[in-house]
């Protein structure tokens, strides 16, 4: 039985490991040292769930935030953010990505929030199709744009 809890100090090299997996613009290295800077801030406002088989290998993890600001598509603040969601390709379709988003939402339910919501890229059609899945609606789609000045 594959056990979720919470990310803490031991679990870094894993959960560096899997985030760059996900968001693989930043090195593993980059993404350890944000990780460490998460898990020093002094709030409550943020969770890391760490999925680990019984023989302790870290085959998923799940990222939420509290996000103060206003979130798009939501009608209450604070709300609770889904940042980020993975699970290794040899444990996807058992329900392991199913039961870290009910833990975080049981999550966000005790720090008082009444909406989860989370993105992905709109060219993820994987991504679209879990957070449809999970019961997440669409609520619009932007595209943001930028001009250099300097």
């Amino acid at each position: 039985m594959i056990v979720i809890a919470q990310a803490g100090p031991r679990d870094i090299p894993d959960w560096a490991r899997m985030r760059h997996a996900l968001w693989c613009e930043a090195s593993v290295a980059e993404h350890g040292e944000e990780i460490c800077a998460l898990i020093d801030r002094p709030d409550a406002g943020f969770l890391a769930l760490i999925a680990r088989t019984p023989d302790g290998a870290a085959v998923g993890f799940a990222e939420a935030a509290i996000r103060h600001e206003y979130v798009n598509g939501c009608d209450s603040s604070p709300v609770g953010f889904l940042e980020g969601i993975f699970v290794e390709d040899a444990c996807r379709r058992a329900g392991l990505a199913t039961r870290l988003c009910r833990a975080v939402e049981d999550w966000v339910r005790r720090m008082g929030c009444a909406e989860l919501a989370s993105d992905t890229d709109w060219e993820n059609p994987e991504g679209i199709a879990f957070h449809a899945g999970f019961g997440f609606e669409e609520t619009e789609r932007v595209i943001f744009f930028r001009k250099h000045l300097i």
